[in-house]
């Protein structure tokens, strides 16, 4: 089975900021750091303005790690802090993927996080996704990696939506590892995403979600 990425958004809400991420950081993502296939995992903020805010990115060896017995035990065995957090939540957005694709190298060519991910999510009518994946294989995914600074690129298709019904989570998600912010204003960076192919993709989409976000942290590091 191929890996998987599990794929959180999270927003403070009522908690305070400061015990949100001591929570996060140091009891919610570590606890899910101790299940078997599950890891490494990175927190984001948003650099885009847009909520929500928070993003962390657990690796998974394969979906179904999240359907594990370790997984849902971690329920079971929730603290008084993290009940009360997790009810305070303004978002909880978790959803499961099965990577499809994998272009480049990740930043560095070592194992650290990606300074800056784009994070492109969408989903296309039945009977478009051939050319949804022709359009990345044949034309985006080459162009983009000519970019100084675009490092790697990431497929996956949506397993399950923990939080919210399947058919309004888009249903492919693009994970681009990029060395800074800047890169995302190279003249072939805009070339890239104002192809006819592209535009007529992006016109079609049923659903389509694009967010920029900066590293805050490893978490369990």
């Amino acid at each position: 089975m191929a890996a998987g990425l599990f794929y959180v958004y999270t927003d403070p809400g009522t908690v305070d900021e400061a015990e949100f991420h001591d929570w996060y950081d140091h009891e919610h993502g570590p606890a899910r750091l101790t299940v078997p296939g599950l890891g490494p995992a990175y927190r984001y903020r948003a650099l885009d303005e847009l909520k929500p805010t928070w993003l962390a990115l657990y690796e998974l060896d394969r979906p179904d790690v999240i359907e594990s017995p370790e997984y849902k035990a971690l329920s079971a065995k929730a603290s008084d802090r993290d009940k009360s957090v997790g009810a305070g939540l303004a978002t909880l957005d978790r959803r499961v993927y099965e990577q499809i694709s994998e272009d480049g190298s990740p930043v560095g060519s070592n194992p650290d996080p990606a300074p800056v991910i784009l994070a492109v999510a969408m989903s296309v009518p039945e009977g478009s996704e051939d050319d949804l994946a022709a359009s990345y294989t044949e034309e985006h995914i080459p162009m983009l990696l000519k970019v100084p600074g675009w490092r790697r690129i990431r497929r996956f298709r949506l397993t399950r939506a923990l939080d919210a019904p399947g058919p309004d989570v888009p249903a492919f998600l693009s994970v681009h590892e990029l060395a800074g912010p800047e890169v995302l204003e190279d003249p072939g960076f805009l070339a890239a995403i104002s192809t006819p192919w592209r535009d007529r993709v992006v016109a079609s989409a049923l659903q389509r979600e694009r967010r920029v976000f900066g590293l805050r942290n490893a978490i369990g590091a």
